[in-house]
């Protein structure tokens, strides 16, 4: 615990010092809720709540509310439908209200492989999305790799490393739309608790413009547990 501590304080002074030289240091805080299934009960679910900061732990300007029911089909392949709520704010002036909202449903499949330490996770996602009352589609695909450090898996007292990088299609001419990648260090308290530390990238792209921000990524993980359960390894997997 004191060691995940430090590792947070120190991420914090770097980012703080980041911060007062380039601008494009920004925060996402992620906490879910997530019911997994397991071999005895197939249906499981989550809620997730996500704020983001223009600057380092500062400047809110958006936040993002969804859930989703999940089905088993088995125990390394997942089904999951989503609907959520994205708002984004000008950080300058919040009382102007939301410059954007999006409404969004989603259909999703997620593959796990186990080989020892090593743990990947594939998603393909499938999206329809009402952007300011304009419908779009998009299409996902990331790849998550767990590494655990002091276990062979992430169960209780074990340290990991994540890291991710997803891409997002569109089907309208150009069809490359946005890039994220992340590196994270992560801590599982017990059957429940689970925090992620770690730097995020997102690079959008649009004809004539591009950009990308670098963020800092703190994620809080509460996994429900029910009474009886067949246990079985899952990975600690950020939602969004």
């Amino acid at each position: 615990m004191t060691k995940f501590y430090s590792f947070l304080l120190v991420l914090m002074i770097t980012s703080s010092l980041a911060n007062a030289q380039n601008s494009k240091v920004g925060t996402w805080g992620i906490a879910t809720v997530v019911l997994p299934g397991d071999s005895a009960h197939k249906w499981g679910g989550y809620t997730e709540l996500q704020t983001r900061t223009n600057g380092a732990f500062s400047q809110f300007q958006y936040y993002e509310v969804k859930a989703g029911a999940s089905y088993d089909l088995d125990k390394n392949f997942t089904a999951l439908v989503g609907t959520g709520r994205y708002t984004t704010y000008d950080y300058t002036d919040l009382d102007k209200g939301p410059t954007t909202t999006e409404t969004r449903l989603w259909e999703q499949i997620t593959s796990n492989q186990f080989l020892d330490r090593l743990k990947l996770e594939h998603r393909y996602r499938v999206e329809q999305r009402w952007v300011n009352g304009l419908y779009r589609n998009r299409f996902r695909y990331r790849l998550n790799v767990f590494v655990p450090l002091n276990n062979k898996k992430i169960v209780a007292k074990t340290w990991f490393i994540s890291v991710f990088d997803e891409i997002f299609l569109n089907n309208k001419v150009p069809n490359f739309e946005r890039n994220r990648v992340s590196a994270a260090l992560g801590y599982q308290f017990d059957k429940s608790w689970i925090v992620q530390a770690g730097w995020l990238n997102q690079y959008n792209y649009a004809p004539g413009v591009t950009a990308d921000k670098d963020n800092i990524m703190l994620m809080l993980m509460y996994r429900i547990h029910r009474k009886n359960a067949v246990q079985r390894e899952h990975v600690p997997t950020t939602t969004d």
